[in-house]
């Protein structure tokens, strides 16, 4: 027993007394046996110190055991998530700071190129934010790939004081986006922090700091919270932007016009046919049928 628990402590640290036993073939009364001989009253004393050190990792797991003991159906769930949602949101915007808000907005648009760092979860939060966020600006990039932080890092390493870094990490904290956000700073490259609090480790690396209310009841955050701060964060550079808005807009509704359902000219949507004789494709205009325009 002290092998298994020596081996996955993490693990051993989220199992009820009754879900060791059953891993181990061995009754409840020998596990209880095995915590006083470790000095502690009882497993539940053993499993709370345990615990201590992994508070942070453990968080999520205690909360979404504790919820699923309570009956729900799926309808429950629904109107329970979508609650807690607009929840979250109602809170981010009683919290926002005006100046946070201005600040935010004129570092991204006076900033010569932009990266975003955010890995897990937060990556494609990220790629979201470089979306949105490419309309208004000249060289936005998000730097979570399949290469990972090591990827991130060279990209940083040539990024000049008139950048911008835009760190994303909620808890569980990623790591590898704190230590980037540090490197930047060092560096002398403005952070600009999305999270969750002040407490948060990139919020003392940030030059400015948005926080957004992220309190799940069945996951470690609530993504659709921060997806939301994020639309609000690029629809302001959009409103300040004005004029360059418009145009990129423009631009953008005139290259996907083609591909829009229903639209009148998507018979003009290239299509890809296969040049012959030597098997590469090329891309042709599709041509509308006779009598149909």
């Amino acid at each position: 027993m002290a092998d298994y628990v020596l081996s996955h402590p993490l693990l051993v640290a989220t199992q009820p007394i009754d879900e060791l036993a059953a891993a181990l073939h061995v009754s409840v009364a020998t596990a209880n046996r095995f915590a006083r001989a470790l000095g502690f009253d009882g497993y539940p004393q053993f499993r709370a110190a345990l615990v201590l050190g992994f508070e942070n990792a453990l968080a999520p797991v205690e909360k979404l055991r504790n919820r699923l003991e309570s009956p729900a159906t799926a309808v429950d769930v629904f109107v329970s998530s979508l609650s807690n949602i607009q929840r979250n949101i109602g809170l981010t915007q009683q919290a926002l700071d005006a100046q946070s808000c201005e600040q935010a907005v004129n570092a991204i648009l006076s900033a010569k190129r932009i990266r975003i760092i955010g890995f897990g979860a937060s990556s494609w939060l990220g790629g979201l934010l470089q979306r949105e966020l490419d309309s208004q600006c000249n060289d936005v990039q998000s730097l979570a790939n399949l290469e990972g932080s090591s990827f991130a890092a060279r990209m940083l390493s040539r990024l000049q004081p008139s950048d911008l870094v835009i760190a994303i990490t909620f808890p569980r904290y990623s790591a590898d986006t704190v230590f980037l956000a540090q490197r930047a700073c060092d560096a002398g490259v403005p952070v600009l922090a999305l999270t969750d609090r002040v407490t948060s480790p990139l919020a003392r690396l940030a030059r400015v700091s948005l926080y957004v209310q992220t309190e799940s009841e069945y996951f470690s955050n609530c993504e659709a919270s921060a997806l939301a701060l994020i639309e609000a964060l690029c629809s302001a550079v959009a409103h300040q932007n004005k004029r360059s808005s418009i145009k990129a807009a423009t631009q953008l509704a005139e290259s996907v016009l083609p591909w829009i359902h229903g639209n009148a000219n998507t018979a003009l949507r290239p299509s890809v046919t296969t040049a012959a004789g030597n098997g590469r494709k090329k891309r042709t205009p599709t041509k509308a049928a006779p009598g149909k325009s």
